[in-house]
């Protein structure tokens, strides 16, 4: 039997495309980019097509990297960007770009249906804030400044659900995905007609709901001509990115939290039941019969990235750097960062607020700076965890992911902020892993969740807090979120 999977990831700045054993060893993988598109304040779109394009060169790159067959893949799967609003047509063409979940365009339109339905009705539903950057206000965009496509489009599909009609020619809606849509019913796992007509839209605007791990079809013989697969190959409907990366780290039991160290930060928290909250995000997890409730945050591994691009040295490393904070001591004598680079997701969900160093004087040094960046990170991470357990939510470990779990110093200051302990798995790969293991799930490579759990993720290091710098942090979190209430109201005049 074949034994490979193929996952893929359509990211906000690329796709990502990668091959697996049984085991979740990565036998080839690729990122092909793709641009974004900026018409005007506040709008940030991508065009569909071009992911597409992305994504049937990364697989020809994949299946050529090793000489690799294409019959060797039993299974597809896919993951992606939240909050897309595709228009396509019966065909399946598509019909306009995408907004994507940076896209605040309908800011205006959630502000009035926020007055006019009510937030408690719709958190009833679905669970979420009524907000902008979700699939519901774009489609009353599209509705009210597009009327010719809304009029058009036989459905709006989410990233991963575009790309899985292009593979199979089928249009779903997994589940995972579902959360961006205020008329799906969290709980119930379908789509409520009642709220959609007071929204005015119709459920018919949207594709029939199927779990994550279904094989909804295999790949066409144009799609084979294309990317180079097998014909007939099964695809399953995918997820989100967050809820397969969560799964690739190996989160699936209840009170298990992924913790993202990626280009933006915040985390995934794994329920037995769909408990939410207005300020984070609930979604559906993509393993049956779980919840995700969700923090995100602009600050990542990014923050440290953009650091070392404006600030360092031209030859400094982010191990350099890492050796400098390594001499600071926690709480970096005072100096605080709040990493709001692009405004703030949860829990503030403040789009005007700023980054800031508070604290610098004469006797800091770069290592200050370094070591505050990553304790902001952390502080942002900690404000998302004491957010859920207002919710009754509870967290028993954290499994990190992305770029930043490499550094041992980085997950050591998280560990302590948070009061938690932190596994770090194996994989760099975790999202493509994630959508890989949903294929594996769906085409019967694994008998269940728990065996692609076991056999595909090796944790390599636990890091412990610390109870006495804990304490340290304790009080300085305190400053954190003190130093962002001062600031909030200066940062909408500047």
């Amino acid at each position: 039997m074949a034994e490979l999977l193929l996952g893929i990831d359509i990211g906000t700045s690329a796709c990502k495309v990668a091959l697996f054993n049984g085991d979740g060893e990565v036998m080839a993988q690729t990122n092909q980019p793709y641009p974004l598109y900026y018409p005007h304040r506040g709008w940030v779109e991508q065009n569909p097509e071009e992911w597409w394009d992305a994504i049937c060169r990364g697989i020809r790159i994949v299946l050529d990297n090793r000489k690799i067959s294409a019959g060797d893949i039993c299974g597809i799967g896919l993951d992606g960007q939240s909050w897309s609003a595709i228009p396509v047509d019966g065909e399946g063409n598509c019909l306009h770009n995408t907004p994507i979940w940076m896209d605040t365009r309908a800011r205006e339109i959630a502000e009035t249906v926020r007055e006019k339905t009510g937030f408690d009705r719709i958190f009833q539903v679905a669970g979420n804030d009524f907000l902008p950057s979700y699939t519901t206000p774009k489609l009353i965009w599209f509705q009210k400044e597009r009327e010719e496509i809304y009029k058009n489009a036989a459905k709006f599909l989410q990233s991963n659900s575009y790309i899985a009609m292009k593979l199979t020619g089928e249009m779903t809606q997994d589940l995972s995905q579902g959360y961006g849509i205020h008329f799906y019913d969290m709980k119930k796992g379908v789509y409520d007609s009642g709220l959609a007509k007071e929204l005015g839209l119709s459920v018919d605007k949207v594709p029939e709901l199927v779990p994550c791990h279904q094989v909804i079809g295999g790949v066409t013989k144009e799609a084979a001509r294309l990317t180079g697969l097998k014909e007939g190959t099964p695809v399953v409907a995918g997820g989100l990115d967050a809820a397969c990366g969560t799964l690739g780290a190996g989160v699936f039991k209840n009170g298990q939290t992924q913790e993202q160290g990626g280009q933006a930060g915040g985390m995934s928290i794994c329920m037995e039941e769909p408990l939410a909250h207005p300020k984070l995000i609930l979604s559906n997890h993509v393993v049956p019969g779980k919840w995700l409730l969700q923090g995100g945050t602009v600050g990542g591994g990014g923050t440290l990235r953009w650091f070392k691009e404006q600030l360092a040295n031209d030859d400094e490393s982010f191990d350099d750097l890492t050796r400098l904070a390594e001499k600071v001591p926690p709480g970096s004598d005072g100096v605080i960062f709040l990493p709001y680079m692009a405004g703030e997701r949860s829990p503030i969900w403040d789009p005007d607020a700023k980054a800031v160093f508070y604290g610098l004087s004469f006797d800091k040094t770069k290592g200050h700076m370094v070591r505050a960046v990553m304790e902001g990170v952390a502080y942002s991470l900690e404000h998302n965890l004491r957010t859920a357990a207002e919710a009754g939510v509870e967290v028993h470990e954290l499994i990190a992911m992305g770029g930043a779990s490499n550094s041992v110093l980085w997950t050591q200051i998280k560990a302590d902020v948070t009061g938690k302990t932190i596994k770090v798995p194996t994989s760099d790969t975790a999202t493509t892993l994630g959508a890989a293991m949903l294929a594996g799930v769906g085409a019967g490579l694994y008998r269940d969740f728990e065996e692609a759990v076991d056999r595909t993720i090796v944790i390599t290091r636990t890091q412990e807090p610390n109870k006495r710098v804990a304490k340290i942090y304790q009080h300085a979190m305190e400053g954190y979120l003190k130093l962002y209430e001062n600031l909030k109201e200066m940062y909408q005049v500047y």
